[in-house]
C-alpha cells in the first residue's frame, strides 16, 4: 500500500476516464483487503479537498464533471450565492430548496443548472465537502422535556432549529450555549449536544463571543506559536543594534488612542531651513518574525488582527504586539525608519529609508493633544511641554500635506464612526460618535505620507511586493448619482469629470445645498473595494498613483511583507523568495481576511447596538433616512448613531412607489415622498437579536 498514494489514485480516474466504483478502483490497483481501510481513506480525503465526488454508485473525477467547488453564501433573505474558489468563474445562484442541507459559509461541490439565462447562471448543491462550523453559538427558546430544549442558531443565517442535549443543566430562556449538531432529524431540524454555556444573550461579552465563532475569529494561538514567542528576547541587545542608525536623541511620540495597546508608529518632525523632515519610525517586526516560522504562519492565517468593544484578538502574541515590537516609552526599540525631506509647500523632495533604534519620548493620546495644541488647557501644554514645539511644527507640517491630498483629488468622507462604550459600574452600553480632532489628522497625513513614499521607492527598484489598490468607482453607480443630481440645485455646477478631484469637488458644494448627507453616502456605494495586489492599480480614493501598507506590521500581515521587500532591496536582508504568483495569493487571502474583520465588527457594533436599544423602545427619535429599498426605508438616528427600518407595511395611507433612479419612494395617491436624505421623526418599535434587526414605525 505504500506505493499508492493520491496522486496514483487521480491519475488512475485520468486513464480510465470514466466514473469508477470502489471496487473498479481497488482492483485497478491491486489494493488487498488488509489495506482497504488506508485506501478508503485516502478516497474519503480526495472527496474532502473537492478532488472526487460520490454519485450512488460510483466515484467521478471532479475535473470532469460540470460542478465547481464553490463557498455557500447564504443573503439575510434566505437565498445563497455559491462563490467559485476559480476566480474565474461567475458566482451561481443558489435557491433554498437546492440548499442540499449545507449552510452559510461551507465549502460545497455545486452543479449548473440548464436554461437558467442572466447575470448569475442558477445551480444547486450536490456535496458538502467542509463544514464551515463545527461548533455552533445557539439560543434558548424553551424547553422540550426533561434535559431537552429547543435552540436556534444565533447566526440569522442559519435557517433551522436544533433539539440540544443538555443532560443535569436546566437551562433558562435566551440562554447563550455552545452547541455540536450531531445529525438532521428532519427538514430544519438537527439533534444537538450541548458543549458549554456561555451566558445571558445580553451580555456583551457573549456577544462578541458569538461573532468571534460566526465568523471564524482566531483566538488562543498555538502552543507551537507561543513556545516560539517566548524563546524571544524581553528587550532588544546590543546585538540587535548593529548596522541601525541611532535615532534615540530624536523627539520621537506616539499618538494613539486612550485604549490602545500595541504603538507600532513613532513620529518626529523637525525644521529643515524652510522645509521639514518628517520621520516615520515603525516597528521593526520582520526583525524578530522570520519568513516560513511558525510565528510568522501564523499570522499569515490571521492576516490581520481583530478588534472588538471589549477585547481584541492580535495578529501576534503579546509578548511582541503589547511588549517586544510595541513603541513603548522611554523604551529601546528596534524600527524601519521612513525619513522624508518636504520642502515649504509640503512637497517631498527626497525620501530615505534605513533601519533604526528609537526611545520613544511619549506615550501621547489624541485627546491630551487635542488639550494641549489646540484648546490650550494648561495643564495638557504642563504634562507635554518638552515635545509642544515638536508637535506644533508637526502641525503645521500635517496641514500642509493635506492642503495638497485634496488638491490632488484625494476624496475625504467626513462620516461619523460609532464607538460602543460601556459603563463598568452598571454594565450599560452606549453607542456615540467617535472622538475625532485634528491630532487624528496629522498621524493619518504622516501615516498616508509614508506608506505612498515607501511604495513609490520600491515600485523604482521594481521590487515584487503587496501595493494597496483601490479600482476606480463604479460607472453606472456615478451615472445614476449625477442623473439624479441634475434634477436637483445642483443641476447648473455638476462637475463634468468622475476623477477622485470632481467627486471630492462634488461632496464640498453639496454642503452649500444640503445635499451632503445625499451625495456622500451614494458617491461611497459608489466606491470598490480596497484591496491587496503584487500588481500596481493604483489608488483611486487617494488619488495616489503608488500606495502600500507600511506602517502597521503588528496588526497587518500585509505591511510585514512589505517591510522584508523594503529590507531586501536596501540589503539589510535577503530579498524574499516569494514568487509572483504565491505572491497573488496571498494578497487574495489578505484582502479576504480583511473582509471578515471588517465584516466581524460590522456585526458587534449591530449587535451591541440593539442591546443598547432595548431599553429605549416606544422612544422617539430624530433621524435620516439613509438607504431604500421596495419593501421600505432605513433611518439613521442622528444622536445615537443607530440605524434601523421604517416598513411600508406599518404606512397605511397609501401604495408606495420605489424609483432607484431617484432614490426615493412615491405614495401613488398622495404623492407623499421618503427620500434619501430626508430627516423624519421614528418611534422605536421593537429590536431582535435573532435576526439582528431594528424596526421603527413613523412618529
Amino acid at each position: 500500500m505504500s506505493r499508492i498514494n493520491q496522486k496514483k489514485i487521480l491519475k488512475f480516474f485520468k486513464e480510465k476516464n470514466k466514473p469508477l466504483s470502489t471496487r473498479e478502483i481497488r482492483e485497478g490497483l491491486g489494493i488487498g483487503k488488509k489495506e482497504a481501510y488506508r485506501f478508503n481513506d485516502m478516497l474519503k480525503s480526495l472527496a474532502d479537498k473537492g478532488r472526487i465526488f460520490k454519485t450512488r454508485k460510483s466515484w467521478c473525477l471532479v475535473d470532469e464533471l460540470p460542478v465547481q467547488k464553490a463557498l455557500l453564501e447564504v443573503q439575510r433573505s434566505g437565498v445563497g450565492f455559491a462563490v467559485p474558489f476559480d476566480k474565474r468563474r461567475r458566482d451561481i445562484f443558489v435557491h433554498p430548496r437546492n440548499f442540499l442541507n449545507a449552510w452559510h459559509g461551507d465549502t460545497v461541490l455545486v452543479a449548473t443548472l440548464p436554461g437558467k439565462k442572466g447575470k448569475s447562471p442558477e445551480g444547486r448543491v450536490v456535496s458538502i465537502i467542509d463544514r464551515a462550523t463545527k461548533l455552533l453559538p445557539v439560543k434558548v427558546v424553551k424547553p422540550m422535556g426533561p434535559g431537552f430544549f429547543l435552540a436556534r442558531p444565533a447566526n440569522p443565517r442559519l435557517d433551522f432549529s436544533l433539539v440540544l442535549e443538555a443532560g443535569q443543566n436546566d437551562l433558562s430562556r435566551d440562554t447563550m450555549v455552545i452547541a455540536e449538531p450531531v445529525e438532521q432529524v428532519e427538514t430544519a431540524l438537527w439533534s444537538a449536544r450541548l458543549v458549554r454555556v456561555m451566558g445571558h444573550e445580553h451580555d456583551l461579552s457573549v456577544q462578541e463571543e458569538i461573532v468571534k465563532l460566526n465568523h471564524k475569529v482566531p483566538g488562543e494561538f498555538p502552543a507551537s506559536v507561543i513556545k516560539e514567542a517566548a524563546n524571544l528576547p524581553e528587550e532588544p541587545t546590543k546585538k540587535d543594534f548593529k548596522g541601525r542608525k541611532d535615532l534615540r536623541d530624536r523627539l520621537f511620540v506616539t499618538i494613539d488612542g486612550v485604549q490602545a495597546k500595541d504603538f507600532d508608529d513613532a513620529i518626529c518632525v523637525e525644521k529643515d531651513g524652510t522645509g521639514y523632515v518628517l520621520y516615520v519610525a515603525i516597528a521593526d517586526v520582520s526583525h524578530y518574525v522570520h519568513a516560513g516560522s511558525k510565528l510568522d504562519r501564523e499570522a499569515l492565517a490571521r492576516g490581520n488582527s481583530y478588534y472588538f468593544p471589549l477585547s481584541v484578538e492580535p495578529m501576534f502574541p503579546e509578548n511582541l504586539s503589547n511588549g517586544l515590537c510595541s513603541l513603548n516609552p522611554e523604551t529601546n526599540r528596534l524600527v524601519m525608519t521612513a525619513e522624508i525631506h518636504i520642502d515649504s509647500s509640503g512637497i517631498r523632495r527626497k525620501s530615505f529609508f534605513y533601519p533604526a533604534i528609537i526611545k520613544s519620548k511619549k506615550r501621547l493620546t489624541y485627546s491630551q493633544v487635542n488639550e494641549a495644541l489646540y484648546l490650550r488647557a494648561p495643564q495638557a501644554i504642563k504634562d507635554i511641554e518638552d515635545v509642544l514645539p515638536m508637535l506644533q511644527e508637526a502641525d503645521l507640517l500635517a496641514r500642509k500635506l493635506l492642503d495638497l491630498r485634496r488638491a490632488r483629488g484625494s476624496i475625504d468622507f467626513d462620516l461619523p464612526e460609532p464607538e460602543v462604550l460601556l459603563n463598568i459600574l452598571d454594565e450599560s452600553l452606549e453607542i456615540k460618535a467617535r472622538a475625532r480632532n485634528f491630532a487624528h489628522q496629522i498621524i493619518e497625513e504622516f501615516m498616508l505620507a509614508a506608506n505612498e513614499a515607501v511604495a513609490e521607492f520600491l515600485q523604482e527598484k521594481e521590487a515584487l511586493f503587496l501595493y494597496r489598490v483601490h479600482p476606480p468607482a463604479d460607472s453606472d453607480k456615478l451615472d445614476s448619482l449625477f442623473k439624479l443630481l441634475a434634477n436637483t440645485d445642483l443641476g447648473p455646477i455638476l462637475p463634468r469629470e468622475r476623477d477622485p478631484a470632481s467627486l471630492q469637488k462634488l461632496i464640498d458644494i453639496s454642503r452649500e445645498h444640503d445635499l451632503e448627507f445625499l451625495v456622500s453616502r451614494l458617491v461611497l456605494r459608489s466606491m470598490m473595494q480596497a484591496r491587496y495586489s503584487p500588481e500596481n492599480e493604483g489608488h483611486f480614493g487617494l488619488a495616489s498613483g503608488s500606495y502600500c501598507h507600511f506602517t502597521s506590521p503588528i496588526r497587518r500581515y500585509a505591511d510585514l511583507v512589505v517591510h522584508r521587500a523594503l529590507k531586501g532591496v536596501l540589503g539589510y536582508g535577503a530579498l524574499p523568495g516569494m514568487k509572483q504568483k504565491s505572491l497573488k495569493n496571498t494578497a487574495e487571502s489578505l484582502s479576504s481576511l480583511e473582509r471578515v474583520a471588517m465584516n466581524a465588527e460590522r456585526e458587534i457594533l449591530k449587535r451591541a447596538t440593539i442591546i443598547f436599544l432595548k431599553e429605549k423602545i416606544g422612544q422617539s427619535f430624530s433621524g435620516i433616512v439613509s438607504s431604500l429599498a421596495d419593501f421600505g426605508f432605513w433611518v439613521e438616528l442622528e444622536d445615537v448613531l443607530a440605524e434601523g427600518m421604517v416598513r411600508l407595511s406599518t404606512i397605511d395611507d397609501d401604495y408606495y412607489l420605489f424609483r432607484p433612479e431617484k432614490q426615493d419612494l412615491l405614495g401613488k395617491r398622495t404623492g407623499r415622498r421618503f427620500y434619501l436624505g430626508q430627516k423624519v421623526r421614528v418611534e422605536l418599535r421593537d429590536v431582535n437579536l435573532d435576526r439582528l434587526e431594528v424596526d421603527f414605525v413613523l412618529d
